[in-house]
């Protein structure tokens, strides 16, 4: 069988399935997630020793720390694995939901209901846990999936879909809900995003090139982010000891993520406090620090910011730092260099706050708390499927009901148009 038949079989054998996955019932959805959520832990070493292979694989490959640190199911990840699919099944079903009901003049009643998108393309790269998140959102709105992870993590994710495939056997239903795409030739992707009539939306996760390849190629919706250039201003009435464990939290937790910090903004009246304790947390933890002429004139160590800096997702312990004059200019700085991922402003200020929330246009905006607060997990969705930035039909971590769409449905007695 040739590499694009076999992308066309998975395909038609999803879009089969989908009709069979858009009407289970909530209670068997409920235990197909729970069930799969203890074998994943029952099989965790399973699960680690085909990890394992990946990630020996992947170090004499040369991947970068932030891409083995996404490789890696650790105890800590496979648990949160679990728990999301558990927390996922408890979820209402949307499925079916009747979001709005109204009566018209001539009698007839016209809602709109909640229904599956249907066949549900994720492409990603690395991180092997994606694979149980999507499978599980998926299945709970009534979705087929097929998964295209990238060849670092081929072995952890067949590992992982050959648990969904045996629960799903086991209670009956279609095992082809769930699929993962038989070929990690990245050929296969261009085959993949040509079948519009068989996949119904694209979702890629992973680098900058791959997500900007899926969009200049797919004949399919894609709902997509690029990167995450996340910032976090620290307000003229910002606590400056929360903003020292916030800004800590944002850089340094996970610096390979999307979430994590990139540029850090300083107001002015705050800086000559500010910049030298958080400077010597930063350079302590490992972070390498790229000024503004004024933060360098108070923290002389710091290299030179280029312009290119704004424009930066490190997904390293490398940080921009700028002094702004006030929350205009941090805002306004937001808007020209941000990637409408997530920002957050530090403040005790209501006002200040508020003008930040209303202001700012990214996908998450917080106050007072860590640029890693922006996750579907953190958020009570369970997990996400993906980071949207595009607006459309999603904004943010995507959930559940951002994999349904809904139809009209209308009840009549007899009504005729005249």
């Amino acid at each position: 069988m040739s590499l694009q038949e076999e992308v066309l079989k998975t395909a038609q054998l999803a879009h089969s399935a989908a009709r069979k996955a858009a009407v289970l019932p909530m209670t068997l959805k409920e235990k197909i997630l729970v069930r799969t959520a203890k074998k994943l832990r029952d099989r965790r070493s399973v699960l680690q020793e085909a990890n394992s292979r990946d990630l020996e694989e992947g170090s004499a490959k040369g991947l970068s720390a932030a891409m083995m640190d996404r490789l890696t199911l650790s105890d800590k990840v496979i648990d949160q694995t679990a728990a999301g699919l558990e927390e996922i099944a408890a979820f209402p079903d949307p499925v079916g939901e009747i979001v709005r009901m109204w009566t018209r003049p001539n009698g007839i009643r016209v809602g709109r209901m909640r229904i599956p998108l249907g066949v549900i393309g994720i492409i990603y790269e690395s991180r092997p846990n994606v694979t149980a998140d999507a499978a599980a959102l998926c299945i709970k709105a009534g979705n087929s999936v097929i998964l295209r992870g990238g060849s670092e993590a081929v072995n952890s994710n067949e590992a992982i879909v050959a648990i969904f495939k045996e629960v799903l056997f086991e209670n009956g239903v279609d095992q082809d809900i769930v699929n993962l795409l038989p070929t990690t030739d990245r050929e296969a992707i261009l085959y993949m995003l040509q079948l519009e009539e068989l996949i119904d939306l694209i979702i890629p996760r992973g680098g900058e090139e791959l997500i900007r390849f899926v969009a200049q190629n797919s004949r399919i919706p894609v709902i997509k982010h690029y990167k995450g250039v996340c910032h976090l201003y620290v307000d003229a009435d910002a606590d400056l000891e929360m903003a020292v464990k916030l800004a800590i939290n944002s850089k340094v937790q996970r610096p390979g993520v999307c979430n994590a910090m990139e540029t850090l903004l300083v107001h002015r009246s705050v800086a000559d406090k500010f910049l030298p304790v958080i400077t010597e947390e930063l350079v302590t933890a490992g972070v390498k620090l790229r000024g503004c002429e004024r933060s360098r004139n108070i923290v002389q160590t710091m290299q030179a910011a280029t312009e290119e800096d704004w424009y930066a997702e490190y997904l390293d312990l490398v940080l921009a730092v700028r002094i702004v004059d006030d929350i205009e200019m941090a805002i306004d700085h937001i808007a020209q260099y941000g990637s409408l991922h997530t920002e957050s402003i530090v403040t005790k200020s209501y006002t200040a706050a508020q003008r930040f929330l209303k202001e700012v246009n990214s996908s998450s905006v917080i106050v007072n708390a860590s640029t890693r607060m922006s996750d579907g997990y953190v958020y009570g969705l369970g997990a996400e499927v993906g980071i949207s930035t595009t607006k459309i039909h999603a904004y943010g971590p995507m959930g559940v009901e951002d994999l349904t769409t809904t139809k009209f449905i209308v009840l009549g007695d007899g009504q005729i148009r005249e």
